[in-house]
């Protein structure tokens, strides 16, 4: 629903008075997509994962450290799925059309490959 030019003035009104009180923090809403939040949430997943890997490895030493990491594990895989999920495919499309090479794309891209052979859309 789009707003009415007085509900737009209003809007443009506050967007200014923010920029001049904080202008850092006007700055860097502006750069903030939900795109880039996913991006970072997904780092923060794959690190975590791969601490619990480490975890796991050290079931050796403790029964309770290795199911600690197994917990991580599983909780950062979901994290990570959850946040690919939410992004959607034309977002994950335009990173791999970046032609960056990065886990996050290889992640985007293993997570389409399981989805078509399991047939879905």
């Amino acid at each position: 629903m789009p707003l009415t030019p007085h509900e737009q003035r209003i809007l443009e009104e506050i967007e200014k008075r923010l920029a001049e009180e904080d202008p850092r923090l006007a700055e860097s809403v502006a750069r903030a997509t939900v795109t880039s939040h996913a991006l970072r949430r997904i780092r923060w997943g794959i690190a975590a994962f791969v601490v619990g890997f480490v975890m796991l490895t050290l079931f050796a030493l403790s029964v309770w450290a290795g199911v600690a990491g197994f917990v991580v594990m599983l909780a950062s895989g979901l994290m990570v799925y959850t946040y690919l999920k939410r992004m959607g495919r034309d977002q994950l499309r335009t990173i791999e059309g970046g032609g960056r090479l990065s886990v996050t794309a290889a992640l985007a891209r293993m997570v389409e490959r399981f989805r078509h052979s399991r047939g879905q859309s």
